[in-house]
């Protein structure tokens, strides 16, 4: 009989939690008994996990015993004081949240692009921020190949990013501009429909917003090459659901099109679309749900000898976030680590 595990799910009722809980059950992770936490304004909520339901309980320090992995979901703050604690009690720890990603004792990993890293966790393993994820499997079979100098990103970030408050938000403010009446903004500065933002996270000294340096700093680490330049913007669009980004590389050896394709073609996790005179690309709305990342618009770019622009869309709260959670997880069991 295979080994099953217990798993804690920590932010359960969360949009990410949710979708850890639907993930390990779609994936069929070997859970031999699920652990829903939250806060205490969560606890008698009820998770359903393969048609049975199990209550949600209250995140405390004694929460981990018996526990072998503990998927977090319940933002930095949370994670700074219970990770350890999770780790300590004998749980791997795979943390969504932005506390570790940076730590150099913490590997930062998308299982497509460096799972050697993951062989040496200390009891936590960081999950990186969703934008860079869908990014960085695009990216890393054109790099082994080509070598990527410099990278230019701007980001369109649905709103579930920012969480269920958010979705709801932008639902309710839609429905009342078409009624012409107002529904002022309460999660964003600005009126989110029917509107661009160009502000996901606070600024920094520096005029770029957390998010961007995220998308700096943690490409150079996943990637394992601090030579590589990554400049971004990111910005908050009307969309429920998935991620999508304008990707432009520099790269030090000359791709064409057609090699940039057929690279991508045979790279983990990634699906081409890319047939633009039938209107064929990648969409915000066909990746919903689907836990691949989906490039398109794949070209050279006609204002440096060596460079290629691409269209890079996935869903946010799967490949951004659950579902790569999960992948770590499956590769902690496969190579018993």
């Amino acid at each position: 009989m295979s080994k099953s595990y217990v798993v804690a799910v920590v932010g359960a009722t969360g949009a990410v939690g949710q979708e850890m809980i639907k993930t390990l059950e779609r994936r069929k992770f070997p859970v031999k008994n699920i652990v829903p936490l939250a806060s205490s304004r969560s606890v008698g909520k009820k998770i359903i996990f393969k048609g049975k339901e199990f209550p949600v309980l209250e995140l405390k320090e004694d929460s981990f015993k018996g526990v072998d992995i503990a998927l977090f979901s319940a933002g930095a703050e949370r994670s700074k004081i219970f990770a350890p604690i999770a780790a300590k009690a004998g749980a791997v720890v795979i943390d969504n949240s932005s506390a570790f990603r940076m730590d150099k004792d913490v590997p930062l990993v998308v299982p497509e692009v460096n799972p050697h890293m993951i062989k040496k966790h200390k009891g936590i393993i960081a999950n990186p921020n969703c934008s860079t994820i869908q990014m960085v499997v695009a990216l890393k079979p054109i790099h082994d190949k080509a070598k990527i100098k410099r990278v230019v990103v701007t980001t369109f970030q649905a709103v579930s990013g920012t969480g269920t408050k958010a979705i709801i938000e932008l639902l309710e403010q839609t429905k009342a501009l078409v009624g012409k009446s107002k529904y002022p903004p309460k999660v964003y500065p600005h009126q989110i429909a029917f509107n661009c933002l160009p502000h996901i996270d606070s600024f920094m000294p520096n005029g770029y917003t957390k998010e961007e340096m995220k998308m700096v700093n943690e490409t150079k680490k996943i990637m394992e090459d601090d030579s590589i330049m990554v400049t971004a913007t990111t910005v908050r669009v009307p969309v429920f659901r998935s991620h999508s980004e304008s990707v432009n590389i520099e790269t030090e050896k000359k791709l064409t099109k057609e090699e940039a394709q057929n690279i991508l073609e045979k790279a983990p996790g990634v699906i081409v679309e890319d047939d633009p005179s039938n209107n064929i690309y990648p969409l915000a709305i066909n990746a919903e749900d689907k836990y691949e990342v989906f490039v398109g618009r794949i070209r050279e770019d006609e204002s440096i000898p060596k460079g290629l622009n691409m269209w890079i869309v996935s869903d946010n709260l799967l490949k951004g976030a659950a579902s790569n959670a999960v992948q770590i997880a499956e590769v902690l069991i496969k190579e018993s680590l």
